[in-house]
C-alpha cells in the first residue's frame, strides 16, 4: 500500500490494543502489496491486472474455504475468520487499485466518490469491525472521514499524481473554475487554480467535520486513534491554506512539530 494513499493507516500504533496489531498488520499488507501491483514499477497494465486478479482468485478460496497458497492468504483467512470481516471489502479495495491502472480521468465529484467509496471507506469499515463498532451509523461517519482523507491526499499529492498522468479532480469543476491540465504541467498557482482548490478543500474540510461526530461515539485507544487522524486530516487542509494551494512547491505533510499539535486537538 503506497504511503501516499494510505499514509493514515494506523499500522502497528501504540494506541492500537496489542492483540488487534496483528491483524491490522496483515490487512496493511494485503492492501499494500495490492496496491504496489498498480502503481509502483515498470510493468505493463495487463500484468497489473493479472496480479491483481490473482489477489481476487485467493479472496474467492478463502470464500470457499479453500487452503491458501501463500503466507499473506493464509493469515488473512485466519484474520477474516476470527473477526468476522465482509470479504466484500477487500474485493473493495483491489477493484479500486483495478481502477487506477486503467482510469485516468473522472468526469465529476460522482466518480471521484464511488472511487473513494472502494479505496478508502473499506479501511475504515475493517477497522471498525476489528472493535466491534461496526454499527451501521458508526460507518456511515466512517465513510465520510475516509472519503474526507482520500480526497486530501489526492489535493496533497496533485502533482505526485500528474505525474503519474492521473488527475483526480473532476473533470467538469476544472472547467468551471478555468483550469485545465496545462495548470498542472506548469504547477501554475494562478487565481482560477486557488479558486478551484479552495473549493476542493472547503468541501473535504465538511466531510471531514460531518465525519467527526465518531470520535464521540467510540472509546479508549480507538476513540484517540480515529481523533488524531481527523486532526491530522485538518491539519493538512490547514497547511494547503497557508500554502497558498501551491502544493507544487509546497507539499503539505506531517513534520515532527506537528504531532503534539495533533495529540493536544485530539484530547
Amino acid at each position: 500500500m503506497s504511503a501516499g494513499h494510505y499514509e493514515n493507516f494506523p499500522v502497528a500504533s501504540l494506541l492500537l490494543p496489542r492483540t488487534l496489531r496483528d491483524p491490522v498488520s496483515v490487512i496493511y499488507r494485503f492492501a499494500r502489496t495490492a496496491d504496489d501491483f498498480a502503481d509502483e514499477g515498470s510493468d505493463p497494465p495487463d500484468l497489473r491486472l493479472e496480479k491483481l486478479q490473482g489477489y481476487r482468485n485467493a479472496l474467492q478460496a478463502i470464500r470457499a474455504n479453500r487452503p491458501s497458497e501463500t503466507a499473506l492468504f493464509r493469515d488473512l483467512a485466519r484474520v477474516i475468520a476470527e473477526h468476522r470481516l465482509p470479504p466484500q471489502l477487500f474485493d473493495d479495495l483491489l477493484d479500486a487499485f483495478s481502477q487506477d491502472v486503467l482510469k485516468r480521468r473522472y468526469a465529476d465529484f460522482a466518480e471521484v466518490l464511488d472511487y473513494c467509496r472502494r479505496s478508502a471507506n473499506p479501511v475504515g469499515r475493517l477497522v471498525l469491525h476489528l472493535f466491534g463498532r461496526n454499527s451501521a451509523e458508526n460507518c456511515a461517519l466512517s465513510d465520510r472521514i475516509c472519503t474526507a482523507l482520500q480526497l486530501i491526499n489526492f489535493w496533497q499529492d496533485l502533482e505526485v499524481d500528474f505525474r503519474k498522468d492521473r488527475i483526480y479532480l473532476p473533470q467538469d469543476e476544472m472547467q468551471r473554475f478555468g483550469v485545465g491540465e496545462e495548470h498542472l504541467r506548469r504547477g501554475l498557482c494562478d487565481r482560477a487554480f486557488r479558486d478551484l482548490m479552495r473549493y476542493q478543500v472547503e468541501r473535504a474540510r465538511r466531510l471531514m467535520l460531518e465525519g467527526k461526530p465518531l470520535v464521540d461515539r467510540l472509546e479508549g485507544r480507538l476513540r484517540m486513534e480515529i481523533a488524531i487522524t481527523v486532526q491530522g486530516g485538518l491539519r493538512i487542509l490547514e497547511k494547503l491554506e497557508r500554502a497558498g494551494y501551491d502544493m507544487f512547491r509546497r507539499r503539505p505533510a506531517h513534520r515532527w512539530f506537528d504531532w503534539p499539535v495533533l495529540f493536544v486537538r485530539a484530547l
